[in-house]
């Protein structure tokens, strides 16, 4: 029987198959219950470049909530403006399994408008 998260994690393994082999930046997102995390990944896969979680305290102050889908645009944005100070404009979205729905939409649809391009 295989869990929630094996199964999740198992639904992630081809996008992220795919990414490598366009060897890309990845935006890798993961969402619990509580809160929002974004990473950029570099194209070989061993360096994370910026991230930005509703756990930091800057954004802790501005949201009252981490694990909702303003905060999940905060990250968005916030993942897209240090992207942008590491001098990446193109990225992969990597959704680690989640559906795109929600809180991952969010962010997605943030970064976006922030100007990152996927």
């Amino acid at each position: 029987m295989i869990d929630k998260k094996q199964a999740r994690l198992r639904r992630a393994r081809k996008t992220r198959a795919k990414i490598a082999e366009l060897k890309a930046v990845r935006l890798c997102v993961n969402r619990t219950n509580q809160h929002v995390y974004a990473q950029l990944i570099s194209a070989c896969g061993s360096k994370v470049l910026a991230a930005a979680s509703t756990l930091e305290v800057e954004l802790r102050k501005e949201i009252s909530n981490g694990g909702n889908a303003a905060a999940a645009a905060a990250i968005g944005k916030l993942i897209a403006e240090r992207a942008k100070q590491a001098g990446i404009e193109t990225v992969a979205f990597d959704r680690s399994g989640f559906k795109f729905h929600g809180r991952i939409k969010a962010l997605a649809d943030a970064a976006r408008e922030s100007g990152l391009k996927f």
